[in-house]
């Protein structure tokens, strides 16, 4: 049996160092690109506090449980969701976390299109969470043809008219239901997660996007408007000290010709 002696701290590098191994490299291009302070932080800024990011933390928190529910009816099938009452359960735990996924995953996006989210070199954090939703949409899709009832049945046939119309019905069949079930429950949700991950790490490598230095921006108005209210009321007085002169000399004036008179 072969011995693998360590190399000694204060001595010379190892031959992975020193040879450059691509496992190295790959471990230190790793590291740079995703250091433990920033990958799990122990402190985040004040501002993180504020609701709109409850509603990311949310997006993830309802796409767990719709993996985790969307597991157990892909393991039981369509008899037990349609047919027991535990199964019932589950499907609608699977619907109404999809409900919130959608809802919270969209007010998140919006409040971060108003934040402006892409400003500090972070586009592609914006990017891959409008992806994220363009993903998710066929995704939800083809969950409702594949419930195998009524509804899916009209939902695919409905549908099916306006994929031809585009030019993808022909690799892309929803009245398929293998073929459907394959993309919901394998294809699309590994690139919803897939893509969440990517979302979640350029997070954390970029940073919080700030929120507008509004303070800094309404100083410069708020001296310019100062000063300009300092300036008028320089001129009022200007004015009024003149106009205040004028009449005390037609007053002299006054007296004098009276007097002459």
């Amino acid at each position: 049996m072969s011995v693998v002696e360590k190399p000694d701290p204060g001595g010379e590098p190892d031959a992975g160092h020193a040879h450059g191994s691509w496992t190295v490299r790959v471990r230190d291009a790793a590291v740079g690109a995703l250091p433990p302070e920033k990958l799990l932080p122990d402190g985040q800024p004040t501002y993180v506090a504020s609701w709109i990011y409850v509603f990311g933390v949310a997006s993830i928190a309802s796409l767990v449980v719709i993996i985790g529910s969307g597991t157990i009816l892909a393991l039981k099938g369509p008899a037990w969701w349609h047919d027991t009452g535990v199964g019932h359960f589950f499907n609608s735990i699977h619907l109404w976390a999809v409900e919130l996924f959608f809802f919270v995953m969209v007010v998140h996006l919006w409040g971060k299109y108003w934040m402006a989210a892409w400003r500090g070199g972070r586009t592609r954090v914006w990017v891959t969470g409008a992806i994220i939703f363009l993903v998710a949409v066929p995704t939800a899709l083809t969950g409702y043809v594949s419930q195998q009832n009524f509804d899916s049945q009209w939902i695919s046939t409905q549908s099916k008219d306006a994929l031809n119309s585009v030019g993808v019905g022909a690799f892309f069949n929803v009245t398929n239901f293998g073929q459907m079930y394959s993309w919901h429950v394998l294809l699309l949700p590994v690139a919803v997660v897939a893509l969440v991950a990517a979302h979640v790490l350029l997070v954390r490598t970029h940073g919080v996007v700030p929120p507008f230095e509004l303070e800094k921006r309404l100083a410069p108005a708020g001296a310019q408007a100062g000063a300009g209210e300092a300036g008028g009321a320089g001129a009022a007085g200007e004015v009024a000290g003149a106009g205040a002169a004028g009449d005390w000399a037609r007053a002299e004036r006054a007296a004098g010709g009276g007097g002459a008179a």
